[in-house]
């Protein structure tokens, strides 16, 4: 018989196991609904960790693998900030996580102030019951114990006969033996009586504390410089959140969570505010626009070749963590110009230039990158529109051919690979030439020309001569930019006047240019004072094309 009342008691255990769990859904249908959703993307989980499996030796084995992913990573097209714009699922993904967070701000949540309500939670009924269980079970103990025992033996005898008849009878024996047990304690039970008017005036307490919280306006949280749910800004941050979680809801709110919570600790409000110094500018800068119109940042890590940089930024954590400051505040700053409105640019272009790069050597560096990476992950979702590699050594082709397999084809889709030859015209393939700088093969400098200035690109074939013509139909002072990428070809100018009797005027004898230096762009004027034409003219002798770049600009003169 006790057998049997024990594996009663544990048949009645196993729901009361789940009884936190169901009510929780019940009481937010947010919960619910992405729990309903949740499992769709199972199948999509189980298929990625199949991938790497067969794709790490085709790419390490076929070298053209490279080759073929740059024209994809040129076809990735950035996805919508318009809520509008999205599925069904996804429209619905954005309710139920404004939902969550509404629900947040109302009670407090973000910031861990919510704590004296976490406190006032007990109140509900299921919580109650735990402590009154827990109570009645050390009153039956308090009992005497010939009476109790007396009781259950009388019952067991006659359930022994009424297990052979019925074995359903039993439980209804065993249940009366415990509805009797309990019926007789009750009346012997003065402690409870004395604990009751305790427990009431506990209650007003947390009562009270209701009332004040529900008087408590919602709390005001911006982040990146837009408040939380104020206006359709607030979606697209929110969908950025959404995005780095696949739509989970739940993973996208406590991303979320932690990302506020993480800005507060870390202080990055002040953060922005305060003086960094400016040592590390040639290291990290942001320069022009690419052709949709995202902010372009540089990542120039062969700064760090030079030893009295690299040691006064990594030399110890102190310093590593004042690059990290400095990183995240520069971040900040960037981002807070983007444009949250929905359709608009909220998203950034990052090239990185691995030429001269310390590489996996420098231990510091790696920590430091590491950490950095880190952060930028968990706090800052969904800001990278397309990332750049240029310069790249072949160690560095090598390790992504083993890594690439792991990430996530949306993931990939992002990256750009070029080597030291094929730099230029990667970077001109997604930003205009009057937006590149100089140092990377265009021709955005400080001058008379502005980054607004269009630049023509055309190319020039091998073992030939190429002629470009200005014609100018009246007086005027003439300036023209000529660059010609990796150069090794001659270069002259002159100009052609219109009338018969006039001679031809050498503007720039022809000479050859070479070498790599920044100062590879070639700026002419000539004052024109009759009707003809400037005709640039540029000899390639090597067996391969050239790029040429160039623009001019006409003003008039009061001769």
């Amino acid at each position: 018989m006790a057998d049997e009342v024990q594996k009663t008691a544990q048949a009645d255990e196993v729901p009361v196991v789940d009884v936190p769990d169901v009510p929780h859904p019940e009481k937010s249908p947010v919960v619910t609904a992405v729990a309903a959703k949740e499992p769709p993307p199972v199948p999509e989980s189980d298929e990625e960790p199949v991938k790497p499996k067969t794709k790490p030796s085709d790419a390490v084995v076929n070298g053209d693998d490279d080759d073929e992913k740059v024209p994809q990573s040129g076809s990735y097209k950035e996805e919508s900030t318009r809520v509008a714009d999205l599925v069904d699922n996804q429209k619905k993904a954005v309710e139920q996580l404004k939902v969550l967070v509404r629900e947040a701000l109302h009670k407090h949540e973000f910031f861990g102030s919510a704590m004296p309500q976490q406190q006032q939670e007990p109140n509900d009924e299921s919580v109650k019951e735990e402590p009154k269980l827990e109570e009645e079970a050390e009153a039956k103990d308090q009992l005497p114990v010939e009476e109790s025992i007396g009781q259950v033996e009388s019952v067991d005898t006659e359930e022994k006969v009424a297990a052979e008849d019925d074995g359903a009878k039993t439980v209804e024996a065993i249940e009366d033996s415990i509805v009797s047990v309990s019926s007789s304690v009750q009346p012997e039970k003065p402690p409870e009586a004395a604990k009751e008017p305790s427990e009431a005036k506990v209650d007003p307490v947390p009562e009270n504390q209701e009332k004040d919280a529900n008087k408590m306006p919602p709390q005001e949280i911006s982040i990146w410089g837009i408040p939380l749910l104020a206006d359709e800004r607030s979606d697209v941050i929110l969908l950025k959140f959404l995005r780095a979680r696949d739509f989970k809801v739940k993973e996208a709110f406590t991303m979320l969570q932690n990302t506020i919570r993480w800005r507060k600790e870390f202080g990055i409000d002040e953060l922005v505010e305060q003086d960094l110094g400016d040592n590390l500018n040639k290291v990290v800068f942001m320069h022009g626009f690419d052709k949709e119109g995202h902010p372009v940042c540089y990542n120039v890590y062969g700064e760090f070749q030079y030893k009295e940089l690299y040691q006064k930024t990594f030399s110890d954590e102190d310093k590593r963590q004042n690059f990290l400051r400095w990183r995240i505040q520069f971040l900040e700053k960037s981002i807070r110009k983007l444009d949250f409105s929905p359709g608009g640019i909220c998203t950034i272009v990052q090239i990185n230039d691995l030429k001269n790069s310390p590489g996996l050597t420098k231990w510091e560096l790696r920590q430091a990158t590491k950490q950095a990476l880190q952060l930028l992950q968990d706090n800052y979702p969904e800001f990278v529109a397309r990332q750049v590699f240029i310069n790249v050594p072949w160690w560095y082709l090598a390790v992504n051919k083993m890594i690439s397999p792991f990430l996530t084809q949306r993931t990939r889709s992002k990256f750009v690979f070029a080597g030291p030859s094929k730099s230029a015209d990667t970077l001109f393939r997604y930003i205009a030439a009057e937006q590149v700088p100089v140092k990377y093969g265009g021709l955005s400098k400080d001058g008379e020309f502005a980054n607004t200035d269009a630049v023509i690109e055309e190319t020039i074939k091998p073992a030939a001569k190429h002629t470009v013509e200005f014609p100018v139909t009246e007086a005027c002072f003439l300036t023209w930019e000529v660059r010609v990428v990796g150069w090794d070809v001659s270069y002259g100018a002159e100009f052609v006047p219109s009338g018969e009797d006039s001679y031809t005027i050498i503007i720039q004898k022809s000479k050859k240019v070479v070498g790599c230096p920044e100062e590879q762009v070639v700026c002419n004027n000539f004052k024109v004072g009759e009707p003809g034409k400037v005709v640039v003219t540029i000899h390639n002798p090597t067996s391969k094309k050239k790029k040429l770049l160039y623009r001019l600009k006409t003003m008039p003169t009061s001769d």
